[in-house]
């Protein structure tokens, strides 16, 4: 009988000791610092980049006629026009569930009968120090107006749940963490859709 075996290495890696810290950027939406560290090995990084965001939700929300609410938005970034999720970032001190729905409710006018965390993810585990936790919201429905900020403007969208599948498939979903929170949902969305 053959049995395979997953070979877990440890190793003796510490974290690194961070000697200094100085704020470059200190602003409500993000902090950018510069820390000066030593590795186990005596080496010196400096400067190291750290940027402070605050945690980020978004929700694949699903209405009782298996569509998806999704929402297009500009990215000044990238200078593009985007279908993503409804989301955004967690006020301090506000709990993840209640973030989720207040910014659900804010950028689309819905809310939902039943929301669970899918996943809690590292946006980019090398210099941020944030999560983007994402949620499934079921039993969605139009209740009141978008309550948008003065910089936001919001397009909302209710598109069939198999015609999402087919536009992950053709990456017209491009927001990382968004398109990986379908990962974590579309074995439930099956169910769903029976």
């Amino acid at each position: 009988m053959h049995q395979n075996f997953i070979t877990i290495l440890v190793y003796s890696m510490r974290p690194w000791e961070t000697l200094d810290q100085k704020y470059l950027i200190n602003d409500e939406w993000v902090r950018v610092r510069a820390d000066t560290c030593r590795m186990e090995d005596g080496t010196i990084v400096e400067p190291y980049y750290v940027f402070e965001y605050p945690n980020w939700a978004n929700v694949i929300a699903i209405t009782d006629e298996m569509e998806v609410v999704l929402i297009r938005q500009y990215r000044h970034a990238l200078g593009e026009i985007d279908l993503e999720l409804p989301g955004g970032a967690i006020d301090p001190g506000e709990d993840m569930v209640e973030g989720a729905r207040r910014e659900l409710l804010e950028e689309t006018g819905y809310e939902a009968t039943h929301i669970e965390q899918l996943c809690k993810l590292s946006p980019n585990p090398s210099n941020h120090n944030n999560f983007s936790v994402s949620f499934l919201a079921t039993g969605v429905k139009k209740v009141a107006h978008q309550q948008l900020d003065a910089t936001e403007e919001i397009e909302v969208l209710l598109v069939p749940l198999e015609e999402v599948k087919e536009m992950l498939a053709r990456q017209e979903l491009i927001q990382t963490m968004h398109v990986a929170a379908f990962y974590y949902a579309l074995p439930k969305l099956e169910k769903l859709l029976g």
